[in-house]
Parts: C-alpha cells; sequence; structure tokens
C-alpha cells in the first residue's frame, strides 16, 4: 500500500499545519483571559471560530467543486492561516481576539474543502479507509504533541514564542503544500 506524490505532500503540509495549531490547543483560554476576556468572551470568540469557519466551509466547498484551482486554494488557506497566526501577537483586547478568530475560521475553511478534494482524489478505492485513518490518526499524534511543547513554550518562556514558533510553522506547511502546484502543472 504506497501512497501517491502528491498524497505524501498533502499528509506532510497537513502534519505541519496540525503541529503549528495544535500548539494553542486549551492555552487559548489561558490567553484569552489574559488580554481581558473572561468565559463569556473566550466562548463567544470560539463561537465565532466555528460558525464562521462551518458557514464558509459549505460556501467555499461549493465554489471549489471540481475547479481545477482547488490546490490554489489550499495553498492561499494555509498562507492565510499563518497572517493570521502571527496576528495573535497583536492582540490586546477581546474584540481583536474575536477578528483574529473570524480571520483564522475564514483561513481554514478555505484551504481545508480543498485539502479534503485533492486528498480524496489522490489514493486508489483499496486505500479508501487506510488513507483516511491515516490522515485522521497523524493529525491527533501531532496535534497532541504539539500541545505539550506548545505548553512548555508558554510556560517557560512566553505566549508571543508561542505566537512566532506558530506563525512560522504554518508558513513552512504554506510552503510544503504549494509544492503540489507544481506536481499538477507537470501532469
Amino acid at each position: 500500500m504506497a501512497l501517491t506524490k502528491t498524497a505524501r505532500i498533502l499528509l506532510t503540509g497537513a502534519n505541519i499545519w496540525y503541529f503549528g495549531e495544535g500548539m494553542m490547543g486549551p492555552l487559548f483560554a489561558v490567553f484569552a483571559e489574559k488580554v481581558g476576556g473572561d468565559i463569556l468572551d473566550i466562548t463567544w470568540a470560539w463561537a465565532t471560530y466555528l460558525v464562521i469557519t462551518g458557514l464558509l466551509y459549505i460556501l467555499v466547498g461549493r465554489l471549489l467543486n471540481n475547479k481545477p484551482y482547488q490546490a490554489k486554494a489550499m495553498v492561499l488557506g494555509y498562507s492565510l492561516n499563518a497572517l493570521f497566526t502571527f496576528g495573535y501577537l497583536f492582540v490586546h483586547s477581546p474584540l481583536q481576539l474575536f477578528l483574529v478568530q473570524a480571520g483564522l475560521g475564514m483561513a481554514e475553511a478555505i484551504g481545508t474543502p480543498a485539502w479534503d478534494a485533492l486528498y480524496a482524489k489522490s489514493h486508489s478505492e483499496e486505500m479508501d479507509s487506510y488513507a483516511w485513518g491515516l490522515s485522521t490518526g497523524q493529525s491527533q499524534i501531532v496535534t497532541g504533541i504539539a500541545f505539550a511543547i506548545g505548553g512548555l513554550i508558554t510556560h517557560f518562556i512566553s505566549f508571543e514564542l508561542l505566537f512566532i514558533t506558530m506563525g512560522t510553522i504554518q508558513v513552512m506547511a504554506a510552503l510544503a503544500t504549494a509544492r503540489i502546484l507544481f506536481i499538477n502543472k507537470s501532469s
């Protein structure tokens, strides 16, 4: 059971992304409190992220359906995610946190439906369950490790270094997935 080159690139990029994203994990609540947020602010910021992501998943999924620019949309989503992750460095109030969360929701909604479509096309039917199990299993493992490292960075150094590290890793994820643009041109 060998993965295609496209599947390997997609998994590599996704795992890098999950590592960068996973470093924040439940530390989000601590950060929100640090910038003046309370339980309701944390709730509304997370709800903002989820609702925007969900609505835009549907819209973007429809717009990208069977389109030749899915790979470009995925790379755009990953790049925007890096940009908004760096945005945490400038958050000093709950309102600014809502804006960053909305931007992250938009970025994820651009990148994820495209990633899903590309990944689904990248493996044969005989690899169907294994390929999706590999994708989901790796994301859980990588996110768990990332969260532990994110907690150490935040505890021993600062949220600022955490956000710089996360953003840098998100840029690496965008670059890793951008390699797919060259595969699609050559095929």
